[in-house]
């Protein structure tokens, strides 16, 4: 007791401080959950000496490590070393952290070895059959875990139909899953990396259904592709690698949650689904849809019978390294297609045009509905993109 007495009452006062602070600083922190795709008895694919659970592991460690150094952002890891670790098991450290977002770093893996690209997936089904063997070959994981019959209910990997309530949960963060997607892709264009069929795809993933947030998986490219491989497997392309897929975690964080200083309040800010206010159409409104006029390699193209400051809505459908001509037989029918070539390596293909929120919904179920799963809106304003929360609040 009198050993208590003589607890000098600052210093107690420092120690709880400096506990309330860490405490603090980490709830107003953007979290992300990295998962090393593979690991310890799972050595994913292996080609010529390139195995995946090694080069996911350390572009997972060097994305990490950018985004550790970068003002407003917490990572946390499923692996930090060659262990072998379930899948349920790594969407749980996300939420259990109750992270903002889920990343999935894989390589891909092809018999036919002149197969490149690169691939980014958000929680889905699909019927595409290269997405489905990605997905079924990524799920074989869990044969190698204990029980894994009882502890995935039944779940057979090579019918992913079998994924139970999968349908629940891929709507509920599809719209901000497939914004980070397309980001993903859009710096792997910067660096010039080949940008595979449009690029963000659906499938159904057994590690992203119980990830609880916005998630990916990122397949880098094709270790069985000689070049890529040497690549993938080289600490240059590594470093090229890990460089831009953190770049577009803090693009994506920038755009929905702030720019990130160290003190910015995360949590006040939509964490995981951005809530889009309903925009009520005045009475009788109509918008009249015009042509698109075609341009070469150009910015995104926008009509010019909007009033300065007006925000106009897309539904980006798809983006790809091949320039396309806007005519509804290369978009399965849709009309009223336009293109944006803004860093000149990767086209951004659009449909529709409208300063009406309401329209631009519409137009997104129409997409969706003709076959483009992973469309998605944005806005533009005065020919910039600007966030959807910022242009609804315009």
């Amino acid at each position: 007791m009198n050993k208590l007495r003589n607890i000098n009452p600052l210093l107690v006062f420092l120690l709880f401080f400096t506990i309330f602070s860490s405490y603090a600083q980490s709830g107003s922190k953007f979290k992300v959950t990295l998962d090393a795709g593979h690991g310890g008895k799972d050595y994913g694919a292996i080609y010529t000496g390139h195995i995946e659970k090694n080069i996911a592991l350390a572009v997972t460690l060097k994305v990490g490590k950018i985004l550790e150094s970068t003002p407003g952002f917490m990572v946390n890891y499923t692996r930090k070393t060659d262990v072998f670790i379930d899948l349920i098991e790594r969407a749980n450290m996300a939420n259990r952290v109750d992270a903002n977002i889920f990343v999935s770093i894989h390589c891909n893996a092809n018999k036919n070895t002149a197969a490149d690209g690169t691939e980014t997936y958000v929680m889905g089904m699909t019927k595409n059959a290269s997405s489905l063997a990605v997905a079924k070959s990524e799920n074989q994981v869990v044969t190698l875990e204990k029980d894994y019959k009882q502890k995935y209910e039944g779940f057979d990997p090579s019918n992913p139909s079998t994924m139970i309530g999968v349908t629940l949960m891929q709507e509920e963060y599809l719209e901000n899953s497939i914004a980070l997607a397309s980001k993903v892709e859009d710096e792997f264009a910067k660096i010039g990396k080949k940008v595979r069929s449009g690029g963000v795809k659906q499938a159904p993933y057994m590690v992203l259904h119980k990830a609880y947030m916005p998630r990916i998986l990122i397949e880098m490219g094709f270790i069985s592709n000689p070049v890529e491989g040497a690549k993938l497997d080289s600490e240059e392309g590594q470093e090229e690698i890990a460089q831009a897929i953190a770049d577009a975690i803090i693009s994506y964080k920038k755009e929905y949650f702030g720019n990130g200083g160290a003190n910015e309040e995360v949590i006040n800010k939509p964490s995981k689904k951005m809530v889009e206010p309903v925009v009520t159409p005045t009475k009788d409104e109509t918008i009249t849809e015009k042509p698109v006029e075609k341009k070469p390699e150009t910015k995104i193209e926008l009509k010019t019978d909007y009033a300065s400051g007006v925000v106009v809505f897309k539904v980006q459908i798809s983006a790809t390294g091949k320039r396309l001509e806007t005519v509804p037989s290369n978009f399965k029918g849709l009309s009223n297609i336009s293109v944006s070539n803004e860093n000149g390596t990767l086209y951004k293909y659009f449909y529709g045009e409208t300063s009406d929120y309401n329209t631009a919904k519409r137009n997104l179920e129409e997409a969706r509905a003709k076959g483009f799963p992973t469309a998605y809106i944005v806005a533009y304003k005065d020919g910039k993109k600007v966030s959807l929360q910022e242009a609804l609040n315009n």
